[in-house]
């Protein structure tokens, strides 16, 4: 539907653009928050850099690659080292709360409106935010948790018993093989719960979560409800952000608002319902209040 669409950028001043925003979420009945990497990004959770080194310094000089994210996709000598790694990446960015508190920050705005948060990340911030659970729907996994990599069921298992042994107890790159996880179930190798191909397990609490999202989006469809968009950029603009134009779209008395800095686009078919902010989210997220 929009892949056709003209994208513009919004030409007010950023301490209008500000102010409508915290006009919006004062008049809105409901407000449904779509959060991406950017959000993140923007609390300290950064994947490059000197965050990098200070964690992965060894893996970078024999494997030569620079950021956290190039590491995920690593293919490592054995298991023993994969599972080094991957405890640091999740104890870093799961375990360890992020650096500035933008989350809080998120939650603040919305704690006393009637909000839903749907969200692509998988650290688990939100919830170490104080945000209610059942107001969260994360589509896309969670750090803190293993799965079947077959998979033999539809269940996830918590890892963060498993996360800290490793972490204790890995040496020269690797963890212990005895700390090797394995399915309960057929003895397979676990694998961390994130969406990357059909393997993907959607166990029962996230199919609660879909439904309690389609439930506050059908009985508030056509109220006074803000979209608001934060860090989300297009490697799946089909979960939050092409949903959001569409639904902006469907109702006249919705707005749609962007933080973004660098993508804070929207479609000119509903420019005049929409703020886009250019600008670092935490820091806009301050102005706000």
């Amino acid at each position: 539907m929009f892949s056709k669409m003209s994208i513009t950028k919004s030409t007010v001043s950023y301490s209008d653009n500000v102010y409508r925003l915290q006009e919006a979420l004062d008049k809105s009945d409901a407000v449904v928050v779509g959060a991406g990497a950017g959000l993140s990004t923007s609390a300290g959770f950064t994947y490059s850099g000197d965050r990098f080194r200070q964690y992965f310094a060894d893996f970078e000089k024999k494997y030569g690659f620079h950021d956290m994210y190039s590491g995920a996709f690593c293919r490592y000598d054995t298991p023993e080292e994969h599972w080094a790694y991957w405890s640091r990446f999740i104890t870093v960015n799961r375990y360890m709360d992020a650096p500035k508190p933008v989350y809080e920050q998120v939650f603040d705005l919305v704690r006393n409106k009637d909000y839903f948060i749907i969200t692509t990340n998988v650290d688990h911030c939100f919830q170490k935010a104080g945000v209610d659970k059942k107001r969260l729907f994360y589509t896309q996994g969670d750090y803190g948790l293993f799965q079947c990599s077959r998979p033999c069921c539809q269940k996830t298992f918590d890892n963060e018993s498993m996360i800290r042994q490793m972490m204790e107890r890995q040496k020269d790159m690797r963890i212990p093989s005895e700390l090797l996880p394995v399915c309960q179930h057929c003895g397979k190798p676990m694998t961390i719960n994130l969406r990357s191909d059909d393997t993907f397990v959607e166990d029962e609490g996230w199919h609660e979560a879909a439904e309690r999202y389609k439930n506050f989006l059908s009985t508030r469809r056509n109220g006074l409800i803000l979209f608001l968009e934060l860090g989300v950029g297009y490697n799946t603009p089909v979960i939050i952000k092409y949903p959001f134009w569409r639904m902006t779209a469907q109702n006249k008395a919705a707005t749609y608002a962007c933080i973004n800095y660098g993508e804070a686009v929207c479609p000119t078919e509903i420019e005049k319902q929409s703020i886009c902010i250019d600008a670092d989210i935490g820091k806009a997220l301050e102005d706000l209040r």
